[in-house]
């Protein structure tokens, strides 16, 4: 009898284990989805404000039209691996194919900007400086964004490689670790800041 109470609290007691450790996987991939939403809304914003960019630089850059091809086609790259990354937050290819197509619109976006500062009237747009500002506004939210995600999804990872819960973890449909979502910062972030000097 006291063997069967003894079997009874040890199974009792992994039973709580294997429960908790679930919910707290549950619970953490949810966050880390919705953190990802929150980097979705802001990936969306800037492209929707492509288009508008395009449409005003194309009376300016008519002869120029190869760098504003680039562009849409950049953005409509980007606009597939967002969707990609959306339907599964997390998966190594998809992050993979979202930071790719980050990579070649950031390139497509840096071309574009070469090509404005040749022409000061384009440069001057009241348009397009309100939507340049706008594009760098959004980058600075989804960078803001994605710090969010990136906290979430490793802690997920944590909870996922911790004892007891990586005993579990995979037989509970938890065998990855979430991916995350690192973006190649703009050269402009990454230079040096000008130095002042007061002589």
């Amino acid at each position: 009898m006291e063997i069967m109470i003894g079997l009874g609290i040890v199974l009792a007691i992994l039973a709580f284990v294997v429960v908790s450790a679930y919910n707290g996987l549950v619970s953490l991939r949810a966050q880390y989805k919705n953190g990802f939403a929150q980097i979705d809304v802001q990936l969306k914003r800037r492209l929707d404000l492509i288009p508008n960019l395009v449409k005003t630089a194309k009376t300016y850059l008519d002869h120029e039209s190869e760098v504003l091809v680039k562009v849409t086609e950049a953005r409509a790259q980007m606009n597939k691996a967002r969707e990609e990354a959306k339907a599964n937050p997390g998966d190594a290819t998809a992050m993979a194919n979202l930071v790719a197509a980050d990579q070649v619109l950031g390139q497509a976006m840096s071309g574009f900007n070469l090509q404005m500062e040749a022409y000061p009237d384009l440069k001057a747009n009241e348009t397009i400086g309100q939507l340049m500002e706008e594009l760098t506004s959004t980058e600075n939210k989804v960078a803001y964004s994605r710090q969010g995600y990136n906290d979430l999804a490793q802690a997920f990872n944590e909870k996922r490689q911790s004892f007891p819960t990586v005993m579990f973890a995979g037989m509970l449909g938890f065998g990855t670790d979430a991916t995350h979502l690192e973006f190649a910062e703009p050269r402009e972030t990454l230079e040096a800041a000008p130095e002042v000097s007061f002589d």
